[in-house]
């Protein structure tokens, strides 16, 4: 890899050679500028206001534009003999806790790489001795024209520095909050949680730029002559979450069949109070009315059993009172007078000594 920049770092009274070369690159799909009418390319010319007339690079310096609109030209050497110790230098200035650094102040990173063989004794001492305290170390370096801020971290067995904001260069994040009070229920607390468990972690080498992917498949379709284009993706609505419980389930019921099913959490669903009250009073109903039909069908059998205990009654004191009426009628109204005197007599002899006794 080419190196953008050579110095060296300072380590109290240890100096040593680096090389400065980008950690990063960008893989984003680059377009030209062209004429829409004919197609022709788009091109700036770096043009001398004075004279009028195109100038090549070489041609060009820096200059600084003061308040009147005069320009006051910088030249290189210039720059170079500020009386700046972090010119050539990446000077440390402190060991601090890695969690101490605001990810908001993250900016460019680089690789150091050791110049030389001298270089390699103090480098690799820099880099263990960052291992073994497991702190960062901030760092002034001065680079394209301005002082920045840096922190050096061990990457595998490399020393790598990330360019740093400086502390005002941060913004203040007001007026960015929701500036309305809202509460947030313990349940809809459980099924986020539930969510982020069951999203779980992912394999940072499995994630893709899936839009650089679409615009070279859209630029193959075109280079292979006008082919079909890959259809775009239906647009999601956007707006605002109508039933936020609703949603939080349904993203954890995607989450896991996204998933497979595996070792997921279990997310039992939270239905509204008004539901269940309903739910509850249909059941209540539903006793009631099982009640009313069991008391029904007892009073039914009740009633039958009376029944037909009364037309037994009914039909023995008939028969018992027929058969008698025939007996009278076979004897004749002149026997009739006589058995029943004799039957009077006898019932009166009966209740006589009882009156006694009780007497």
């Amino acid at each position: 890899m080419r190196s953008i920049w050579n110095g060296a770092i300072s380590f109290g009274l240890v100096s040593i050679p680096i090389k400065l070369v980008n950690a990063t690159e960008n893989h984003s799909v680059s377009f030209r500028q062209i004429h829409t009418a004919d197609g022709g390319r788009i091109r700036y010319r770096k043009v001398c206001e004075l004279e009028e007339k195109e100038v090549t690079a070489a041609e060009i310096g820096k200059g600084y534009e003061d308040a009147d609109g005069s320009i006051i030209p910088i030249t290189d050497e210039d720059l170079a003999s500020l009386p700046l110790p972090t010119a050539k230098t990446i000077e440390i200035v402190a060991f601090v806790p890695a969690s101490s650094i605001d990810p908001l102040q993250m900016d460019a990173a680089y690789y150091l790489s050791a110049n030389g063989v001298p270089a390699a004794k103090p480098y690799t001492l820099l880099r263990e001795a960052l291992k073994r305290s497991r702190k960062v170390a901030l760092a002034k370096f001065a680079l394209r024209g301005r002082e920045r801020l840096g922190m050096l971290r061990v990457v595998d067995n490399v020393i790598a520095m990330h360019g740093l904001l400086w502390p005002d260069e941060i913004r203040r994040p007001e007026d960015v909050a929701p500036d309305t009070e809202v509460t947030v229920r313990d349940a809809e607390l459980d099924l986020a949680d539930a969510l982020m468990d069951t999203l779980g972690e992912v394999d940072m080498d499995s994630l893709q730029d899936d839009y650089r992917a679409a615009v070279e498949a859209m630029i193959a379709a075109k280079v292979e002559g006008g082919g079909a284009l890959p259809e775009a993706a239906p647009a999601e609505s956007g707006g605002q979450v109508i039933d936020l419980m609703a949603a939080l389930e349904s993203s954890v019921r995607a989450a896991k069949e996204a998933r497979g099913g595996g070792d997921v959490a279990e997310v039992t669903p939270i239905k509204p109070r008004k539901r269940a009250a309903a739910k509850k009073t249909a059941q209540e109903a539903e006793g009631a009315g099982a009640k009313k039909a069991a008391e029904g069908k007892t009073a039914s059998r009740t009633a039958k059993k009376t029944a037909a205990t009364s037309g037994t009654k009914a039909g023995a004191g008939t028969g018992t009172k027929t058969a008698a009426s025939g007996r009278t009628g076979s004897k004749g109204t002149a026997a009739e007078k006589p058995a029943a005197k004799k039957a009077a007599a006898g019932k009166a002899a009966k209740t006589a000594p009882r009156k006694r006794a009780s007497a």
